[in-house]
């Protein structure tokens, strides 16, 4: 570890400091990570900048670990914490400048089910990747999700479920959408360890996804058509 410590993160150049932040990422520094935001930010960089290539920049490389089975969950909660000690910095200050978002979703897991463990490994990696994310807990009936997605403006509405016997009850909220006129409002992503495609498909839902990082790359591509369509 003594070369860690004979790093300075004040004497490091912009480009330097950014690769070196990938790195205090990637093992879960959040001190080092919050220094450097510190930096950049005293340095003149723009908060929006700071998150995108610093921040988002770093919790891409995770991510794709973490795809590729390099890394795993433990490791990604690190990662995923010491960015939020970046993001506490960041945030009153994105919301000062009003910095552009890729997008809002709104995660929770389904009625009669407490598990939380993989949604909020997926509402970090979301963070992570530049998306608003509102975390509505465990447990939720259909109200819940409705209520949210309504007050929030919310582009994506995620649901888990870890229970077999709780996986119908996202039918439940689809079905409550269509009735209500509303299920063409929002992107519905659905996960959890009992799931697949067929199910997804059954509920219609707009995709399953197997893992916090395709959760995370779905969501992306999502957003990229809706932007891309016309009066979006």
């Amino acid at each position: 570890m003594s070369e860690e410590d004979d790093i300075i993160l004040s004497e490091l150049e912009d480009d330097d400091l950014v690769q070196q932040m990938f790195d205090d990422l990637y093992d879960g520094l959040r001190e080092e990570i919050e220094e450097g935001v510190r930096i950049l930010l005293d340095r003149g960089w723009a908060p929006y900048k700071v998150l995108t290539e610093a921040l988002v920049g770093g919790m891409t490389i995770v991510g794709a670990d973490f795809r590729d089975g390099i890394l795993f969950v433990p490791e990604v909660l690190l990662a995923a914490n010491a960015m939020k000690g970046g993001m506490a910095i960041l945030k009153p200050l994105l919301a000062e400048t009003g910095a552009p978002r890729i997008g809002k979703i709104v995660i929770g897991t389904v009625k009669g089910d407490i598990h939380d463990i993989g949604k909020n490994l997926v509402g970090m990696m979301m963070e992570g990747a530049g998306f608003e994310i509102v975390d509505i807990g465990i447990n939720n009936p259909v109200e819940s999700y409705l209520e949210a997605l309504e007050r929030e403006d919310a582009d994506i509405l995620g649901m888990s479920a870890l229970l077999t016997t709780t996986m119908p009850y996202m039918k439940v909220v689809i079905d409550t959408l269509v009735e209500q006129g509303k299920r063409d409002d929002y992107i519905v992503m659905v996960g959890g360890a009992p799931l697949n495609e067929e199910f997804s498909k059954a509920i219609g839902a707009d995709a399953y996804c197997r893992d916090a990082a395709v959760a995370v790359e779905t969501a992306k591509e999502f957003m990229k058509r809706k932007h891309n369509r016309p009066n979006a």
